[in-house]
């Protein structure tokens, strides 16, 4: 998956941890986090409402100041 700010070198230990954090969905309606094979919300019943969630990204640090 490339995450890039998760602070672990071992590279089992690091796609365990991915698989626990990231491989999840969010429904668009409520916010709730839902389990990997799941076709509604688990908190407001929705179907339809479900994406994945998305991957932190290292991006740019911004500079403060001038």
């Amino acid at each position: 998956m490339g995450v890039k700010n998760l602070p672990i070198n071992d590279p089992e230990l690091l796609k365990i941890v991915e698989a626990r954090v990231l491989n999840k969905y969010v429904c668009r309606r409520c916010g709730a986090l839902n389990p990997p094979g799941a076709t509604k919300c688990r908190r407001c019943k929705s179907k339809g409402t479900l994406r994945p969630k998305k991957l932190m990204k290292a991006g740019p640090k911004t500079k403060g100041g001038k």
